[in-house]
């Protein structure tokens, strides 16, 4: 066990481990991942050194948008086990010296949920209805949308229902949003909160943690109407849908509620805001940390990065709490690819990674050598920043995008409702179940992109003989990626992920320290270097990147630990060295 799990304040420079639990690990031979599959993998956890594991929705569901479409907050899928298993789970971890934080849904419920089922049996005006955003059409029979909304999976972001009115859903029509002005659904998310805290849950990961609060209600249509869901600015409060001021009361009233406990829970929003609020979410007054998406935004550019570092530092003294470091999750096209791809800034985030995803891969060339060089640069700048550190399962074993899922074989809404210019194939690529070991997949003659029928890497076992097929099909090249290939070599990238877990705890985190020094000894914009304070006054340690086309001198000092063997003290282009300074 780290010395800062010993804290109260362990959150604040943790490396926390993202599960999409239905592609972790399947332990009852049904092709879906499970909370008992999760719970068989805790010593591999333990074994990569992670202070938390962060799970993405496991409740009961109809699986629209991969469970966060949530029937039942207070419980878990009967697919993925029950909440015994669940306990044995947190148990489990804990035993590890491993916090456990689930992933909370409050934008929107399932439309099976109870309370929307009886929104719907109710009228018009009805105290059922109150809990959720219904309004009347347009036009002389109501037959026209409230508005023009188009929805973040595409199509219309309203629904009529039998009586005529229609309800709002920002993301899939089966994901109706609540009214967070209304008392009901205030104090279930608070019974919500205490529940999973009582069952030994530790923190929370907040889904939309910008969407919840709405003024759209007694605003006239006109006026609603000349917003997009797809504009999330709101510099002076006035977006009806987005970033609102009203959504900082309802996270100081859960505070309150974290604070009850011994130690306080604590909170990460998903906030998709300018830089500039991110620290309102991350008070110590409201959730505490908030995602520092700049970061995951950037291309493999050294101005962006630096640019992206900045603001979460910012964020973090802004907000008196500690910034955190993402490069992937289950939203996003996994970085590997991205830095492997042509390095091009545009508009709207990833673009050029989503247009080669719809393209099935084909449309720009993917260099993994390039991307794998990157990624491995990535993780060390990374984790030498202060703050905390989210690591998205399958990053570790250095994964790239599986951009070829058949069509046929998807399971993201955005794939089928997505149409026109904003069409995308969605998120399943970086969802695809991890590889654990290629014993039962036979390494194919010739490595390709062809999707394996014998074999599922060790994610799932036979069953009465025949292999399961895992809910998204995973390719053969997988089997260069699995686990047990990957722990017997120590110039794999689960070795270089385990190294710097490590030597980051013991260097930088054994006692607080959240602050960094801009190094500058390089007047080369091509470089990114910067210096901490090491624990237990062992001096400073250098972090060191090379954007650039040749190899930089690296200062005097030992290496601790490179991305890139290191000849002749020159750093190579796309690394990383971390260097003790003498």
């Amino acid at each position: 066990m780290q010395q800062m799990q010993k804290r109260d304040d362990w959150w604040k420079q943790a490396v926390v481990y993202q599960i999409y639990p239905r592609s972790f690990k399947d332990s009852n031979k049904d092709g879906i991942g499970d909370i008992a599959g999760i719970t068989s993998k805790i010593s591999y956890l333990d074994y990569l050194g992670v202070d938390a594991i962060w799970l993405s929705p496991f409740y009961p569901s109809e699986l629209v948008d991969g469970g966060y479409d949530v029937i039942d907050y207070r419980n878990v899928d009967p697919r993925l086990g029950t909440m015994a298993d669940f306990d044995t789970m947190t148990a489990t971890a804990h035993s590890h010296g491993i916090k456990v934080i689930v992933d909370i849904v409050p934008n929107h419920t399932s439309d099976h949920h109870p309370w929307f089922q009886e929104a719907l049996a109710s009228p018009k005006g009805s105290e059922a209805r109150n809990r959720y955003i219904f309004r009347d059409g347009r036009g002389p029979d109501g037959s026209i949308p409230p508005t023009d909304w188009i929805s973040e999976f595409g199509g219309s972001a309203w629904k009529q229902v039998e009586d005529g009115q229609w309800y709002l859903h920002i993301f899939a029509s089966e994901q109706p949003d609540l009214n967070w002005k209304n008392a009901d659904v205030r104090e279930d998310f608070k019974r919500t909160l205490r529940f999973w805290s009582d069952h030994g849950t530790d923190g929370f990961r907040i889904d939309v943690a910008h969407g919840l609060a709405k003024d759209v209600l007694n605003r006239p249509l006109e006026e609603l109407n000349q917003w997009t869901l797809q504009n999330k600015d709101n510099p002076d409060g006035s977006n009806p849908l987005w970033d609102r001021p009203e959504v900082h009361d309802i996270y100081r009233e859960w505070r309150k509620v974290f604070d009850e406990y011994t130690p306080a829970r604590f909170a990460v929003g998903e906030a998709w805001v300018e830089p500039d609020h991110q620290y309102r979410y991350a008070s110590k007054n409201e959730l505490g940390q908030v995602f520092n998406f700049e970061f995951a935004k950037a291309n493999w550019d050294s101005s962006e990065i630096r640019n992206a570092i900045e603001d979460g530092l910012q964020t973090a003294e802004r907000s008196r709490s500690t910034a955190t470091w993402v490069m992937s999750n289950h939203d996003l096209v996994r970085h590997a690819s991205r830095y492997a791809l042509p390095q091009i800034h545009s508009r709207t985030q990833h673009q050029l990674a989503k247009d080669w995803v719809l393209r099935n891969g084909e449309s720009y060339e993917e260099n993994r050598v390039l991307g794998t060089q990157r990624a491995r640069a990535a993780i060390l700048l990374e984790m030498g920043l202060p703050g905390s550190v989210y690591i998205y399962q399958g990053e570790e074993l250095g994964l790239f995008e599986v951009a070829d899922i058949p069509w046929e074989r998807l399971e993201d809404p955005t794939a089928v409702r997505s149409k026109g210019p904003l069409k995308e194939k969605g998120r399943d690529g970086c969802r695809v179940p991890l590889p654990w070991d290629d014993h039962d997949s036979p390494e194919p003659a010739s490595w390709n992109q062809k999707f394996g029928q014998n074999g599922t890497f060790g994610f799932s076992t036979c069953k009465s003989g025949q292999f399961v097929k895992p809910h998204l099909p995973q390719p053969m090249w997988f089997a260069r990626f699995c686990v047990n290939r990957e722990e017997s070599d120590p110039s794999s990238m689960l070795s270089l992920y385990r190294q710097a877990i490590a030597k980051r705890a013991r260097l930088l985190t054994e006692m607080p320290n959240t602050s960094l020094t801009w190094l500058t000894d390089y007047d080369d914009p091509k470089v990114i270097a910067y210096t901490r304070s090491c624990s237990s006054g062992n001096g400073k340690l250098a972090v060191i990147t090379n954007f650039g086309e040749r190899p930089i001198p690296l200062p005097a000092g030992s290496i601790v630990l490179a991305s890139l063997e290191i000849v002749d003290n020159l750093l190579p282009r796309d690394a990383t060295a971390w260097i003790l300074l003498e």
